[in-house]
């Protein structure tokens, strides 16, 4: 179960991104940008999924994941937890199992056989579902879940999150829009904050591409 105690927001997202750096979950460019869920490139990219390998990291940021959502949604807000395939199902799983609810997963699309269903668990009519995922960019794959889950007749109003890009002004607005709220623990501003000195030669160019990741995309397209 949930810590009845736990730090302030500012210092969980500290720790979180110390806890990336860590586990050296923080990834730069070598010779090609990464790609990212939403199609977009970067020079930077986050492996929360490493996450399942360290168990006291994982133990700790499920602790601030959960009291995060608690603590701005509501200590009963939720009836069910649901995680986005696939790296939001373990991290579904473990705050589910510390707030003492129902755990289901959201496939990206069909399976194409069976029931050809994309809502894996019991996932009923009227529903309170917090969808769980590792990170978001733009917030435009979360929209797929919130609508499959939407179409059990169950109610989807908030996605957490362990990393949010912080750097798409229209993330929040895009989110918003569709009847969501975002819960997050850390951005790349809290992750800058904490780079070890041994990272400092590549910092600049990641600065330039937080600052304006549009620019940093046009200036690598006419190279």
């Amino acid at each position: 179960m949930i810590p009845s105690t736990y730090p302030t927001a500012e210092e969980m997202a500290r720790l979180t991104a110390r806890m990336l750096w860590e586990i050296e979950a923080v990834n730069f460019m070598q010779d090609e940008p990464f790609k990212l869920a939403s199609g977009q490139l970067s020079p930077v990219y986050i492996d929360c999924r490493k996450l399942i390998s360290y168990p006291r990291i994982r133990s700790t940021l499920m602790d601030f994941l959960t009291v995060t959502v608690m603590r701005n949604a509501g200590f009963e807000a939720f009836d069910n937890i649901a995680g986005g395939e696939t790296a939001g199902i373990p991290f579904a799983a473990l705050v589910a199992e510390r707030m003492g609810l129902p755990m289901t997963y959201v496939r990206k699309k069909p399976k194409g056989y069976g029931k050809n269903a994309r809502i894996e668990g019991a996932m009923t009519e009227g529903q309170r579902v917090l969808l769980v995922e590792d990170l978001t960019t733009d917030g435009g794959s979360k929209l797929s879940f919130v609508d499959a889950i939407r179409d059990t007749g169950a109610d989807c109003a908030h996605t957490a999150v362990i990393f949010y890009y912080g750097i798409f002004p229209e993330t929040i607005k895009t989110l918003g829009d569709h009847g969501v709220s975002l819960h997050h623990l850390c951005t790349w501003w809290e992750v800058l904050a904490e780079a070890p000195e041994r990272h400092a030669g590549v910092l600049g160019e990641v600065e330039a591409f937080l600052k304006d990741p549009h620019a940093w995309r046009k200036a690598q397209a006419s190279d």
